[in-house]
């Protein structure tokens, strides 16, 4: 369910906060879950639990899970969420990165939209 990849050079709270959207999106985990507590989940994956309550504490900033004291923390849902327009700028600014550098390689403009296409549907895209 979550994952982290301890070869990578990305941060592990943020290996872990992709990895929690990710179980969402494919309806792994869905509005309501409960998640394992910081310590269960830092045990679970080998590290510190400091780095799990802040991967937590960023998914609650965001309102993806929210924690109810005494009760644990649960995955929310998404529909009740009005659309956070500074998170999608930075979306944004992330996909004209990509594009400059798939351009700088020689990837063409269908490839890299096929690509998008096929990621977004493995991910569980567009459920409704």
């Amino acid at each position: 369910m979550i994952t982290i990849d301890k070869g990578s050079s990305k941060p592990y709270y943020e290996q872990l906060i992709l990895s929690v959207k990710e179980a969402i999106l494919q309806g792994i985990l869905r509005p309501g879950d409960k998640l394992p507590s910081v310590r269960e989940l830092a045990k679970e994956l080998l590290m510190n639990p400091n780095t799990v309550a802040k991967a937590y504490k960023v998914l609650e900033m965001e309102q993806t899970l929210v924690t109810i004291k005494g009760k644990g923390t649960f995955v929310k849902a998404a529909s009740d969420l009005p659309r956070d327009e500074v998170r999608v700028g930075q979306l944004k600014q992330k996909l004209e990165e990509l594009v400059v550098e798939a351009a700088h390689l020689q990837i063409s403009e269908a490839e890299l939209i096929n690509w998008l296409q096929q990621n977004y549907r493995q991910m569980g895209g567009n459920r409704t």
